[in-house]
């Protein structure tokens, strides 16, 4: 475990909200979203939740503040003013009953790093919005996160990689990539994507809108 993550704990066990958002904020800036939140941020998270699960309801108030920290921390880089790069848009959504979005907030934070446009939808997105959107934006790539078996959509995969815009002869498809621990069961349809890791992710995010 890295300093960085240990005091990141103690300083969330303490309630100690200044350090915590210091450490996280000077975390992002050495080491970049993408190793800030595999190494500091999700050790962190993790361990303050196995401690809310051996303990009923104490430490709840840990893992709370320090998810709002750290979703703070994230979206604070993912709408920093860049100028992005001249390519179609990522599409950012959780399953319909998802309502896990950190990893999500992560990625659009990496996103923003290389200078990638994104649109983020968030947590739970019916399937007839997220069609809606597809459609309506013409997206290069589309994330849709689950973080559990039970909220995993292989019907929702299938019909956003099969959706298709723009007029005929020059129609646009989306690379769909389904990310999270709940498609660990299941096999996604051909040509999705199924990073188990940011990094991975992203890059097939940015592989995928650049060509």
């Amino acid at each position: 475990m890295r300093p960085e993550c240990r005091g990141l704990a103690r300083a969330a066990v303490r309630l100690d909200a200044p350090e915590v958002a210091r450490i996280l904020r000077e975390t992002v800036e050495a080491l970049g979203v993408i190793d800030a939140w595999t190494e500091v941020m999700m050790p962190a998270l993790r361990a303050a939740g196995r401690k809310w699960a051996a303990d009923g309801e104490q430490y709840v108030e840990v893992e709370h503040m320090l998810s709002w920290h750290v979703s703070s921390v994230l979206r604070g880089v993912a709408v920093e003013a860049v100028e992005t790069r001249p390519v179609q848009p990522v599409l950012l959504a959780a399953t319909p009953a998802e309502q896990h979005t950190l990893p999500l907030e992560a990625t659009a934070a990496a996103l923003t790093e290389r200078a990638l446009p994104f649109r983020m939808l968030g947590a739970a997105v019916p399937p007839r919005a997220l069609l809606d959107a597809v459609h309506r934006l013409g997206p290069g790539a589309v994330m849709i996160w689950s973080q559990d078996q039970h909220t995993a959509n292989l019907e929702l995969v299938r019909r956003v990689s099969g959706s298709v815009w723009g007029p005929r002869g020059s129609r646009g498809r989306a690379v769909v990539v389904a990310a999270g621990p709940g498609w660990a069961r299941t096999r996604p349809p051909a040509g999705t994507a199924g990073p188990r890791t940011l990094a991975t992710a992203v890059d097939l995010l940015e592989q995928a809108v650049t060509g």
